[in-house]
């Protein structure tokens, strides 16, 4: 038993903040379907390289990106321009649970696809839409990519090195208003799933990446919001912490090969610093009435982040790295991806699928995260061809028979 068994959702989404969403309920053992376009399928399918190799090496038409936000799931093709295909999606919708889309704003309206119209046949469906700005506001109508978002969000502008260091703006390394949004759409869609349960009443969930990054400004909002006009807004402070010293990127002895080398400290409390202090070899700085509170720490941190590095300088990183984990002081190394995926704790705790694919090579891909004592997560193959679950699926939910299923081929709509 997975924890959404029985649940049927039905995924008009495309590229990532929807995928992710849907990824995990399928995750927790939704039937989730993948509607997507004749001929291309989802954009993600193209965006490589790298693309699954075949068995001869050959670039397969699977981008990496499609294989990382699509396990679990079937594909179907169907064109919804296509008034029966249309028509299609209706029935489908009729008996789905969920329905997800990120077109833009009014073209669901203009395929009768909108929430208005699958109430209408549906009243306990759950209708999930998302796009950059939402439904309303002046925005609402522009198209809304990650990298937008991060902007004009404020991430960026608390993102990246400071201007006295040489730095600017920077966007996170992956797209997190699309993932972050795709995580508030599935806590979403959870609870309005229990609401349909208690009342037999769906609704509609407007989800929108400009929100969500609002929202995941978290303590640096808050921090601005409170102190209204009184400070000036947020700034970038490259690795560190606004409101935590220390708590940042530290360099230490070079390598054997001479390379730089680094480490970070997250020391979040007083008794932490105490115990680092020890660690250093410099128990008076824990006493000094400039360093003892965190509060204090944070008002003399330019006093006391060149301290610290001075000493930091003098050990290699895993001498520093034994001695403050033995001190139980937070740390730990800068890992590339390479020495995160070998690293034996990762390994242990089953972060990566291993599966053969239907084109005979083996295919690695990050796992799921949850672990459900009681309903444990699937772990499926991403659909590898596009569309390949077409007939399956339309004779399971509608009972089409096969000259129904030619006659839609022959009309263009799957």
């Amino acid at each position: 038993m997975n924890a959404l068994d029985g649940i049927r959702v039905l995924d008009l989404s495309r590229v990532l903040a929807g995928p992710w969403s849907t990824q995990i309920l399928a995750d927790l053992g939704a039937d989730v379907v993948k509607v997507e376009r004749l001929g291309t399928g989802d954009d993600t399918r193209g965006w490589g390289p790298p693309f699954l190799h075949d068995a001869n090496g050959n670039d397969t038409a699977e981008a990496a990106y499609y294989l990382g936000t699509n396990r679990n799931k079937r594909s179907m093709t169907c064109d919804i321009a296509n008034p029966l295909g249309q028509d299609l999606v209706r029935s489908l919708a009729l008996n789905s649970h969920v329905f997800i889309e990120n077109f833009k704003v009014g073209d669901m309206a203009r395929y009768g696809l909108d929430y208005a119209s699958l109430k209408a046949i549906n009243p306990r469906l759950v209708y999930c839409s998302i796009t950059g700005f939402g439904q309303t506001g002046p925005y609402s109508e522009r198209a809304g990519y990650d990298f937008a978002i991060q902007a004009m969000g404020g991430l960026m502008s608390v993102t990246g090195e400071q201007d006295v260091n040489g730095g600017g703006p920077q966007k996170v390394g992956v797209a997190v208003a699309d993932l972050f949004t795709g995580m508030y759409a599935t806590v979403s869609i959870l609870a309005a799933i229990r609401h349909a349960e208690r009342t037999g009443q769906g609704q509609y969930i407007d989800m929108a990446l400009l929100d969500t990054q609002v929202a995941m400004l978290a303590n640096l909002g808050a921090n601005y919001l409170v102190n209204g006009a009184k400070l000036p807004p947020p700034q970038r402070m490259g690795n560190a912490h606004v409101n935590i010293v220390p708590y940042q990127v530290f360099e230490v002895a070079p390598k054997a090969n001479g390379e730089r080398d680094f480490m970070i400290l997250a020391v979040g409390n007083d008794g932490q610093f105490v115990k680092f202090c020890e660690a250093l070899g410099r128990s008076d700085w824990s006493r000094d009435p400039r360093f003892g509170r965190n509060q204090d720490r944070v008002r003399h941190r330019d006093a006391l982040v060149p301290m610290l590095s001075e000493v930091l300088l003098t050990r290699g990183k895993y001498v520093w790295l034994e001695a403050l984990e033995a001190a139980k002081v937070p740390c730990g190394p800068i890992n590339n991806l390479s020495e995160v995926f070998n690293d034996t704790h990762v390994q242990s705790r089953q972060m990566v699928d291993h599966w053969v694919h239907a084109s005979g090579v083996d295919l690695d891909l990050v796992a799921s995260p949850m672990k459900l004592s009681q309903t444990p997560v699937r772990r499926d193959l991403p659909p590898p061809l596009l569309g390949q679950h077409t007939d399956e699926v339309l004779q399971e939910w509608l009972n089409l028979d096969a000259s129904q299923l030619a006659a839609l081929r022959q009309a263009s709509a799957i």
